[in-house]
């Protein structure tokens, strides 16, 4: 690399592209999420994409107009969208926009919360997946009482469906993720399933049991065997596998458990004046709960699996759900993360493969 594009590259790491339409609560929220976040990172910069003439008014009452570009597009990617839809009719839209933007090397991530299906399309499209990934997967943070606060699961949603080949690439992708995004040289990887007992649960997961363990040594990871749910925020493991059916119920259900407890326990608090009087007192510590427990917090699941970095937030996300996925893209962005990853997944990839071969030359031999 020269050093003009080193240069080039240490400019880009700073710019982050974003989808301001989409979502459900409409470019308002992305526009004040997108304003916490550059009041928390003084360096960075970032590419708007929508309407311009309904998104230059927010920047400005914002006072962020000097730090956002805006990329003008006059169409959007509906939730209802077919992803098959969105590739045939989307070009004109913010989404393909802001991917586009990291395919040129506008900007080093891209973040959306629209259509997952039509965000994974158009990034597979554009960006090409990685070398010998099958399916992407979409990874997220699960927090958890392991030192780094938090556990990786993936498939959170990308595709419902995942073979036991997917299931390892998954594996090792996740291991990946952990050892950069986390700091854990070694990550433990589990397996989800509907118990621990080898027995249990369906054919696919079981080869995929027997694959990942045989990839642990060349991966670089410890493999626990099965987990269940009720691991996932646990410190058995660090990574966990799953299909991304699976792993979309698993993530709205804490999601919804995580609110819930938050909405009883301001409910209990405000009850009487006696309770009122002990939240008073324990205000520093229920407010430290509150933050653990917020969902909002780890907004934001990163595409494995493609050559460059897309974060999709949540197509719910307030403000501070849309700041907390924008400080995760500028975190991957600044690590290198996008170049670490593809190198590692390319390895990752081919590991997938000759441990699938050596699976089965061993059934055939036998």
């Amino acid at each position: 690399m020269t050093q003009a594009q080193t240069d080039i590259a240490a400019n880009t790491a700073h710019i982050v592209s974003v989808d301001a339409m989409g979502g459900d609560k409409g470019p308002a929220t992305v526009v004040a999420g997108l304003s916490m976040f550059l009041a928390s990172q003084p360096l960075a910069r970032a590419i708007l994409h929508g309407p311009r003439a309904e998104l230059a008014p927010m920047l400005a009452r914002r006072k962020i107009s000097d730090r956002v570009e805006i990329w003008d597009t006059s169409e959007v990617v509906k939730m209802t969208d077919k992803p098959s839809h969105v590739l045939r009719n989307g070009k004109k839209t913010s989404m393909w926009s802001a991917v586009e933007a990291v395919r040129d090397g506008s900007a080093a991530v891209a973040v959306s919360c629209g259509n997952t299906g039509g965000l994974m399309a158009i990034s597979m499209l554009r960006l090409r997946k990685a070398e010998g990934v099958n399916r992407p997967a979409i990874a997220c943070l699960w927090p958890s009482r392991n030192p780094a606060g938090f556990n990786v699961m993936l498939d959170a949603g990308a595709d419902i469906r995942a073979d036991q080949d997917d299931l390892l690439t998954y594996a090792l992708m996740g291991a990946s993720y952990a050892r950069n995004g986390l700091d854990i040289e070694r990550p433990r990887i589990g397996l989800l399933n509907v118990g621990t007992e080898e027995h249990k649960g369906r054919a696919e997961l079981k080869v995929a049991h027997e694959l990942i363990g045989q990839a642990a040594d060349k991966g670089g990871y410890d493999y626990i065997g099965f987990v269940e749910g009720g691991d996932l925020p646990s410190t058995r493991v660090d990574v966990i596998v799953t299909d991304g059916f699976t792993g979309n119920v698993a993530l709205k259900t804490g999601e919804g458990t995580a609110n819930l407890i938050s909405g009883l326990l301001r409910e209990s608090l405000m009850k009487t004046p006696f309770s009122m009087l002990g939240a008073l007192l324990a205000r520093g510590s229920l407010n430290r709960l509150r933050k653990r427990i917020d969902p909002r917090r780890v907004n934001g699941g990163v595409f494995l699996g493609l050559n460059q970095t897309v974060i999709k937030s949540h197509g719910g996300a307030d403000a501070t759900g849309m700041a907390a996925a924008l400080n995760l893209a500028y975190r991957l962005a600044q690590s290198g993360f996008s170049d670490k990853l593809a190198a590692r997944v390319a390895s990752a990839a081919a590991l997938a493969q000759d441990t699938i071969q050596t699976g089965s030359n061993s059934k055939t031999d036998g």
